[in-house]
């Protein structure tokens, strides 16, 4: 009997097959009676192949064949697996057997998938069996450590997380993590999600949250939020998530500037976020060829409190990888820009909330960062944009001549552009560690639309006040992080931005 085994352990290897046209490994397995049956078997099946590849070959699934699962519930599986049975041919059962087995493989409670195309029973021709057949993690109980970095922290952070796979075989994940920063960021959380609730296949998660994060050494202020977040849908290019969030601005230091201190205090935290997004890139550490699209709308004020923050924010980020053919070099370029505005009776007059401001700058890479204006390259975190004097303290009398300072208060309005020649170096040993080199350019401005200031708003000005920088450097791409050792040369900035000429070290994880 002839068998078509699909057997795919990495999920995002799969992904890539739902997008791209790719081979098909064929496992023939033929019983031993003799060569002349073998022969038979070996002529149908490149008969078969033959067909596939000039017409449509009409299939029926006769049945779908769960094995191996012992924990996880029947129902979660049939769930998913259902679309095997609605293929009505034989290149339409190979496409939808993949994408099942990529879901199954996302669910990150197997160590392998394995599905199998069977013949189905003799007395009915043009039918098939499909047989899916699971291995369960055998240590349900999983922890992880690492250093990362944020595009909006100044610093990298310390992050452990400890998992619990599938305790009530629904593929249920409990987690726990603590993240800790050194620029005095922390953040203790706590979830679950369900990708199959009594065969409801839409993934649904709910997190708790606690979170510190200390602006103080560029706008002064402390931020806190206690909240929940709920993923109400979630699929491969399409993701819906509502937050609640308590949150509360303060400044220790009693020297926040004035644009600061009017939104210190306490504040409801109501959105509604959609994120579209699509990532053809070869690779988001070093893409040399595809292309990639985030989009993001966020809708905040969603509760009947004078206290909830109403805006609204829309970002995009674009990125194209063209191979140029020599030397495994590419050229990325990116564009990517953001808009927020407050809503609500009087909202021309009024301000958007200071943490959901844009801030461009910050130590990583904009290539593998998707998702927003975020970074320009030798800018450091919230480096550049409006800025306004903080206080002198007046009973500090010896500190009278000295500068207090300025706070940086992000925009409303942002964009950012790149562009990132990169290429392999001559010498064997680099281009087998994937060490390579690259030049690029940067370019991006902030501004501030609100309380009126929209009025004053002029394209031109807007355009001729891009900060700009070019430079060059070596990356180091790893599995987890980009390391980048870049010089970096300011074409343009203004007096109060904080860029500077010279070597700089990031690393950067894909977002």
């Amino acid at each position: 009997m002839t068998k078509l085994d699909l057997d795919q352990d990495n999920p995002n290897n799969g992904e890539e097959d739902l997008d791209e046209e790719e081979e098909l490994d064929e496992e023939l397995q033929v019983p031993e009676p003799s060569k002349a049956q073998a022969s038979v078997e070996r002529s149908k099946l490149e008969n078969l192949f033959r067909r596939i590849q000039t017409e449509t070959v009409p299939i029926r699934v006769h049945d779908v064949i769960i094995r191996g699962n012992t924990r996880t519930k029947d129902s979660l599986l049939e769930a998913i697996t259902a679309l095997l049975k609605e293929a009505s041919s034989v290149q339409e059962l190979l496409q939808v057997s993949k994408a099942v087995n990529f879901r199954l493989q996302a669910l990150d409670i197997f160590d392998s998938v394995k599905i199998t195309l069977d013949a189905g029973p003799p007395e009915l021709s043009e039918t098939a069996n499909v047989i899916v057949e699971v291995v369960e993690t055998t240590n349900p109980l999983s922890g992880e450590i690492g250093a990362y970095t944020r595009g909006e922290a100044s610093s990298s952070t310390i992050e452990g997380l400890l998992k619990l796979k599938n305790l009530f075989g629904y593929g249920d994940i409990w987690d726990g993590s603590v993240a800790y920063g050194g620029d005095h960021m922390a953040e203790v959380s706590a979830g679950v999600s369900l990708p199959g609730f009594r065969g409801y296949v839409n993934p649904v998660a709910a997190r708790m949250f606690l979170l510190s994060q200390d602006w103080q050494k560029f706008s002064s202020f402390k931020e806190r939020s206690l909240g929940l977040s709920l993923g109400l849908f979630s699929a491969r290019n399409h993701d819906l998530m509502y937050n609640l969030a308590w949150r509360t601005l303060t400044d220790p230091s009693q020297m926040a500037s004035n644009s600061v201190r009017r939104q210190l205090g306490h504040g409801l935290l109501s959105s509604l976020k959609y994120t579209f997004k699509i990532d053809r890139r070869n690779s988001p550490l070093r893409p040399v060829r595809g292309y990639a699209f985030v989009s993001t709308t966020q809708i905040g004020g969603l509760a009947p409190d004078s206290r909830s923050l109403r805006f609204l924010r829309q970002e995009f980020d674009l990125h194209y990888a063209i191979p140029l053919g020599f030397y495994h070099s590419a050229l990325n370029i990116g564009l990517s820009g953001g808009i927020v505005f407050p809503w609500g009776p009087g909202f021309l007059d009024m301000t958007s909330p200071l943490p959901e401001r844009f801030f461009l700058g910050g130590n990583v890479s904009p290539v593998c960062t998707l998702g927003g204006p975020t970074t320009l390259w030798g800018f450091k975190t919230r480096g550049l944009g409006p800025t306004e004097p903080r206080r002198q303290l007046r009973n500090n009398p010896s500190d009278g001549n000295s500068e207090p300072g300025r706070d940086y208060l992000g925009g409303d309005l942002a964009v950012t552009a790149f562009a990132d020649l990169s290429f392999d170096f001559p010498l064997k040993w680099l281009q087998a560690k994937g060490i390579h080199g690259h030049f690029f350019a940067s370019a991006g401005n902030v501004e501030k639309l609100t309380e009126n200031a929209f009025r004053n708003f002029s394209l031109k000005k807007f355009v001729d006040s891009f900060r700009s920088s070019i430079g060059l450097g070596i990356v180091v791409p790893t599995n987890l992080f980009r390391l980048e050792l870049n010089y970096c040369y300011m074409l343009k900035k203004f007096d109060h931005d904080r860029g500077a000429t010279g070597f700089r070290l990031s690393f950067s994880t894909p977002s």
